[in-house]
């Protein structure tokens, strides 16, 4: 397959943090030009059939996902699983227990917020809510812009939900080993998900980089809706430098809040490898 096919290969849908059902995305996929689809909620899989049933009724070759949360030298790291077996026992159930931490954690971020007089934000964000076992920072973002406390989602991160803000509390994940062996014991691919947002000196990064490879990890994303087009080029150089292939996949949750339409990326540098030459076995 060419460098330059249209993936897009990540992207969340109700049964996370996005807005749109999967069978939705499935469409506006096909009518951006998306060639190669995958659904990627964070720590969830329950929505692969219905997503693959959706990519074949639109014309769409499609890779099973999904978007795990991990921590990594204190970070909270997202690694992508592409194209592993949806039904395997080991990734559901370990995705099952990454899982269970959000509602302690919601429950304390609503607190903080009641802090500083903003009150009903479990409540308000559970309003938002697909799967209250997935509920985020995001549903309470998108509450904190209906209630009027912010213009929109950014504003809100900035002033509630960041490190030292009254809405912040850190979860531990899953750890990279677990997460890269859940994938890749599934038969699938790992990958590092726009690794240009984590916030880690030039040290910490080489460390993701080479404990993601040594646990089996393939791939990182290079052109995303989360990088810049500088970071396109920063990360298409480290992905040679590690010998990665490459991902591409816009990180679309939302018409109203993504920076990036599903398939409106730039093609992946022509010297990179992509990921799904190395999945092609997986494509349904």
């Amino acid at each position: 397959m060419s460098s330059i096919l249209n993936a897009d290969l990540h992207c969340h849908s109700v049964v996370s943090d996005g807005t749109l059902t999967p069978e939705e995305l499935a469409a506006r996929a096909a009518a951006n030009g998306v060639e190669l689809w995958a659904l990627t909620d964070h720590d969830e899989i329950g929505g692969q059939h219905r997503a693959a049933q959706a990519a074949r009724a639109n014309g769409l070759k499609y890779l099973t996902g999904t978007e795990i949360s991990v921590t990594f030298a204190g970070e909270t790291v997202h690694i992508v699983g592409l194209g592993f077996d949806p039904d395997d026992a080991a990734i559901s159930q370990g995705l099952y227990e990454t899982r269970g931490g959000r509602g302690k954690r919601a429950q304390e971020m609503a607190e903080g917020l009641a802090r500083v007089g903003i009150h009903g934000a479990y409540e308000g964000a559970l309003r938002f809510v697909g799967n209250p076992e997935l509920i985020s920072r995001t549903h309470f973002a998108r509450f904190l812009v209906e209630a009027g406390h912010c213009r929109d989602t950014p504003e809100v991160f900035r002033k509630f939900l960041t490190e030292g803000k009254p809405g912040y509390v850190p979860h531990r994940w899953a750890s990279l080993k677990d997460a890269v062996q859940w994938i890749t014991n599934a038969k699938g691919l790992a990958v590092i998900a726009h690794p240009g947002r984590y916030k880690f000196t030039a040290n910490e990064e080489y460390a993701l980089f080479i404990e993601f490879k040594a646990h089996g990890g393939q791939a990182i994303e290079v052109v995303t809706g989360s990088h810049t087009p500088a970071e396109y080029v920063e990360y298409a150089d480290k992905a040679l430098e590690f010998e990665f292939a490459a991902s591409r996949g816009s990180d679309f949750h939302s018409p109203d809040e993504s920076h990036c339409d599903l398939g409106r990326l730039p093609p992946l540098p022509g010297k990179l490898t992509p990921v799904w030459e190395l999945l092609a076995h997986r494509i349904q």
